[in-house]
């Protein structure tokens, strides 16, 4: 079948499901019409403001949008870590309209977006200790939630108590995919539930907690690492003002404990939203925020998957270390240096020339500068590797040059995106002095490379282009089409956790991946609530049906997927 009839089919299929969501959507957001009494305004008084990088985001891969007017008053407070944007994102509808789809049938139209903090679609790329509620102390704020009541509730002089959480439910339908290509079709659901607590005593001592349940039922094979966490710590930690400096008091503060991370364009580091569990680390962060530049330097240790019945905890034979400078020339623009390391001295994690096992160390150095001006969208990143890996040195490589043009003045506010993001491979693989292959640490996979989940940031090239339209404030379609080839032929096709897929040391199977399609659809039901509705195929290339060794895996990967989110 035409993989874009099949798409309209499972698209058709989904309707019903959607339509069941909506109205629960719809039942329960109607709370909302009637706004309580104004939030009584906080003893502690928050830090002078300041901007942040971007505005809401968008689902991975499927744009994360660019800020397109100043935030409401009062700016996030300069504790908080500006929401990381990331690659081709794109610049969300603004102006009088319906910003969800019970504004639209209700006829409550909006003369600009709503100032409710969460991003206006399903996926979320920040951590929910970087969401900003500070609008709800501004005594002139005239937008109102039916869960205001749980935001910077009084505990006693001096200290506020803010909780929330998030519900989400995914369909997914597999053909030959998941990073694996095991040559089965397994449909199954994911299920996912975070809630979280947020304590404040003036603005120098902050305690966040965030419990996480994410689980899975019908696969026909065994569920990924990051499908199953039965009840686990996704967050815990202390924020201690250190001293401030500088004429406009600009704080330094010291966090410890369990944190998730997310920087830049996180094409190394990255919470992973898409993912059931998301990603954690365990360890110490100091960092500072200015009018025009941010600070952070941290050591942590990445959190493992539980072992049945157990906690999960952080692998302390695993030591990420970085400094991250962030510089705002102007609305809109970031410019990004970095430096990162990570220290791996676990059993065998490295396998060297001739087959030897031993640890890795790889330093990473790396600059970024992204943003907007006059219709224009850019990401430019560029990184550099060192260290070494077994018994061999490690020279490796990778930079993203992706353009845009936002079309403001046309309907629809279509958007387009050509891009080329590389990695090196290794030509000669474990069989030289010198490893090429780039080491991806801990990156966003699924938004880049994808939504087939099938190819990771190591020995890759990839040309795609991207289409963004907003047929209405509360709807956005997005289309892209990659080209995949390996960088080396005799290197691995690396997964978007850094798994092998598959391999040919020889090479005859040549380099052509494939070339993948993916049309995804975000519907913003209400503030709180998002249908997100996809489907991606990958057109074999030689690589992969040379690869095969039965016809199962040689099929052309496929993926359709209906996500429902609900957040407070």
């Amino acid at each position: 079948m035409n993989p874009l009839s099949a798409y309209a089919r499972r698209l058709g299929q989904a309707v019903c499901t959607i339509t069941v969501l909506a109205t629960l959507a719809t039942d329960t957001a109607t709370g909302q019409d009637a706004p309580p009494a104004p939030l009584p305004a906080s003893t502690g008084v928050l830090p002078e403001t300041i901007g942040t990088e971007a505005g809401p985001m968008a689902a991975p891969g499927m744009a994360a949008p660019a800020a397109a007017c100043p935030a409401p008053a009062p700016n996030p407070p300069r504790w908080q870590t500006p929401l990381p944007r990331a690659g081709y994102f794109a610049v969300p509808p603004t102006g009088p309209g319906y910003y969800t789809l019970l504004d639209e049938i209700r006829g409550n139209e909006l003369q600009a977006p709503p100032k409710y903090p969460y991003p206006r679609v399903s996926p979320i790329f920040a951590s929910n200790a970087d969401i900003n509620w500070s609008y709800l102390k501004d005594p002139k704020n005239a937008q109102h939630d039916y869960a205001d009541f749980l935001k910077f509730m009084p505990i006693a002089d001096g200290v506020t108590f803010t909780t929330g959480g998030e519900f989400r439910y995914r369909f997914m339908n597999e053909i030959n995919t998941n990073g694996r290509t095991t040559g089965t079709t397994d449909a199954y659901n994911l299920f996912r539930q975070r809630i979280y607590g947020d304590l404040w005593i003036h603005d120098w001592l902050r305690v966040y907690g965030e419990f996480l349940y994410a689980d899975t039922t019908g696969r026909k094979i065994a569920p990924a690492a990051t499908d199953v966490d039965r009840g686990d710590i996704l967050n815990l930690f202390a924020d201690v003002r250190l001293f401030k400096f500088g004429e406009k008091d600009n704080p330094v503060y010291f966090r410890a404990g369990r944190q998730e991370l997310c920087y830049g364009s996180q094409r190394l580091i990255s919470g992973l939203d898409w993912v059931d569990t998301r990603r954690t680390f365990e360890g110490f962060k100091a960092f500072t925020r200015t009018e025009k530049w941010d600070f952070d330097v941290f050591s942590v240790g990445p959190v493992v998957p539980p072992r049945a019945g157990k906690f999960d905890s952080a692998d302390h034979n695993q030591l990420f270390s970085g400094a991250w400078f962030t510089y705002r020339p102007q609305a809109g623009q970031n410019v990004d240096l970095y430096y990162l390391n990570l220290d791996n001295t676990n059993l065998n994690a490295a396998v060297g020339n001739g087959g030897v096992p031993g640890n890795y160390n790889v330093s990473t150095l790396g600059a970024r500068y992204a943003g907007v001006a006059k219709n224009w969208l850019w990401d430019l990143e560029g990184m550099l590797q060192a260290g070494h890996y077994s018994n061999q040195s490690i020279v490796a490589k990778a930079f993203a040059a992706d353009v845009g043009y936002q079309f403001s003045d046309c309907p629809w506010n279509p958007q387009f995106w050509v891009g080329y993001e590389y990695a090196s491979g290794d030509p000669e693989p474990q069989n030289s002095g010198t490893r090429r292959t780039f080491n991806q640490m801990f990156p966003f996979g699924h938004y880049y490379f994808g939504f087939a989940d099938l190819v990771g940031r190591q020995n890759i090239n990839d040309y795609f282009v991207q289409n963004v339209l907003y047929p209405a404030k509360w709807l956005t379609m997005t289309t892209q089409f990659h080209v995949f080839r390996l960088d080396s032929d005799k290197d691995a096709l690396y997964g978007p956790g850094g798994n092998v897929v598959r391999q040919d040391k020889t090479g005859r199977a040549g380099n052509n991946v494939g070339n993948e399609l993916d049309v995804m659809s975000n519907i913003h039901v209400s503030n709180h609530s998002d249908v997100l509705v996809g489907y991606s195929y990958l057109w074999a290339g030689s690589f992969l049906k040379n690869t095969a060794t039965s016809p199962a895996l040689a099929a052309n990967p496929s993926l359709f997927y209906a996500q429902y989110s609900y957040r407070w």
